[in-house]
């Protein structure tokens, strides 16, 4: 098996690369989308909480 004596070195070499395309097919699917990442309420209340406790300080 490709000079491998162990088939769990296989397993991880075949694992690796399957993950590998997962990876390349999530972001070819996703790619441009027009979803935020993070909402951007969750933004402003985050930096209105900084700035607050700037103050604070």
């Amino acid at each position: 098996m490709m000079g491998m004596a162990d088939p769990w070195i296989a397993a991880v070499y075949i694992l690796c690369i399957a993950a590998a395309l997962l990876c390349v097919g999530w972001g070819i699917t996703h790619w441009n989308s027009d979803e935020p990442e993070e909402p951007e309420g969750e933004i402003r209340n985050w930096a209105a909480e900084e700035d607050r406790v700037e103050q604070e300080l």
